[in-house]
């Protein structure tokens, strides 16, 4: 661990409300200075940021690392680099593997795993119901010990209210959230995409707005019976947006996500039968979209999740029926994200907000992350170049899932340094 001198680059840390040019010192995993003057003593080396943004680590609230039981598609050392060249610090895992992480043997297997092999921060979200089958409840106690950052089925919503209503009983009794995936089963069983004029044209069985609209309603409703804390997975329709203004005016503790995807591609990118822009909850319409953007900007939907889901290039190389749901996103995360800023619709600090700040309020100071770049807190720092320009290759993915839509797209945002603890764990050309 070197002691490093980020030199001449914008920085920009939400928590802090802080936009402007300075340097930033790091010793022995931790911020020690921010300034613009003369920096502590010490032998540094530089890393010259100029004409570059300095910003606190991103956070993934929604990562699939595939371990254990899916190392063909991913694995906690590939699925990390993956984040650390999106510019990710910290990735909280997502528990839909084989076997389910529903009770302590397995988050302790993970959390070995990440403390040998992982490039960033690994944080571990545990089931709510034992094998996600929303039958009965997993250990959900041994697995707040273990220090699992909430519980998720995801991939599945939990079928029935009276064991959602349980879970959000005993996970408020534990102070984590419940992490919901809003899809009611019935509506959505055998839909391919969106329901719309896209799944006609393309002969294909179309999964509703309804079917989030729905379950999210539901989830709502139980949150604001139990008083537990509910967070709401990959929103992607305006009603859900909807849904979730309201209720946070009447003071219900939801909180809710949206990615990278949902924000920047619609359902025509399935046209053609690309299977890479198969996705669960699937691309909607511009509408939504641009609701979803509304939601981002008078703070219904509090963060940008990945959704990082990778698979295999047989698994997509198929009929469209037969492909699984999911966009590998950890590396065209940032890249793609600048295109709202590009455009004018989100301004810069307030899109690292949505990946830094909120994220790290949800997850909760305890787990040691903190979201923001003050001296003495983890030295967890992104360093990009919003005006570089660069074409999507999967070819050259830190991930096994080289699963992407956008390959070939030119792409303007591009990470060159990512900082985890104090080490450099990605450096542009390394």
């Amino acid at each position: 661990m070197k002691n490093l001198l980020i030199h001449n680059g914008r920085l920009i840390d939400p928590a802090s409300g802080i936009d402007g040019q300075f340097d930033i010192a790091v010793a022995g995993g931790k911020i020690v200075w921010i300034g613009n003057n003369q920096p502590p003593a010490g032998d540094y080396e530089v890393v010259d940021a100029a004409g570059q943004v300095v910003a606190p680590g991103f956070i993934d609230l929604h990562t699939h690392l595939r371990q254990p039981g899916f190392e063909n598609k991913e694995t906690i050392a590939t699925g990390t680099r993956a984040a650390a060249l999106g510019g990710f610090t910290t990735v909280c895992a997502m528990p839909n593997t084989s076997p389910a992480v529903d009770n302590r043997t397995v988050v302790d297997y993970v959390n070995c795993v990440a403390s040998r092999e992982a490039a960033v921060r690994v944080l571990q979200i545990g089931c709510i119901s034992k094998g996600r089958k929303g039958e009965s409840l997993a250990e959900l106690g041994e697995m707040a010990a273990a220090g699992v950052i909430g519980f998720s089925d995801d991939g599945s919503s939990v079928p029935t209210s009276r064991l959602l209503k349980q879970a959000m009983e005993y996970a408020a009794g534990l102070g984590l959230p419940i992490i919901e995936h809003c899809e009611d089963a019935s509506l959505a069983d055998g839909g391919q995409v969106n329901e719309g004029i896209v799944a006609t044209r393309l002969g294909l069985a179309g999964i509703p707005n309804a079917a989030e609209d729905a379950i999210v309603a539901r989830d709502i409703a139980l949150a604001k019976l139990t008083g537990a804390r509910l967070h709401l997975c990959h929103i992607s329709t305006k009603g859900a947006v909807d849904l979730i203004r309201q209720a946070k005016s009447d003071g219900v503790k939801v909180t809710a996500e949206v990615t990278p995807h949902h924000l920047t591609l619609t359902e025509e990118l399935c046209l053609g039968y690309e299977t890479n822009a198969k996705v669960n909850p699937p691309l909607r319409t511009q509408t939504d979209t641009d609701a979803l953007i509304e939601g981002l900007l008078d703070g219904a939907i509090d963060a940008i999740a990945t959704d990082h889901a990778p698979h295999t290039a047989n698994d997509k190389c198929c009929e469209f029926a037969l492909a699984p749901f999911g966009i590998s996103g950890l590396e065209t995360a940032l890249g793609s994200l600048l295109r709202l800023v590009h455009s004018g619709k989100l301004p810069m600090a307030l899109l690292i907000e949505k990946l830094v700040a909120a994220p790290a309020r949800i997850i909760g100071k305890k787990h040691g992350v903190t979201g923001s770049l003050g001296v003495g807190e983890p030295a967890d720092i992104v360093i990009f170049d919003p005006n570089a320009e660069w074409t999507v290759d999967p070819g050259k993915f830190a991930s096994r899932g080289r699963n992407t839509p956008l390959a070939g797209e030119r792409l303007k945002g591009k990470v060159t340094a990512t900082i985890c603890r104090g080490n450099i764990v990605y450096r542009e050309g390394n």
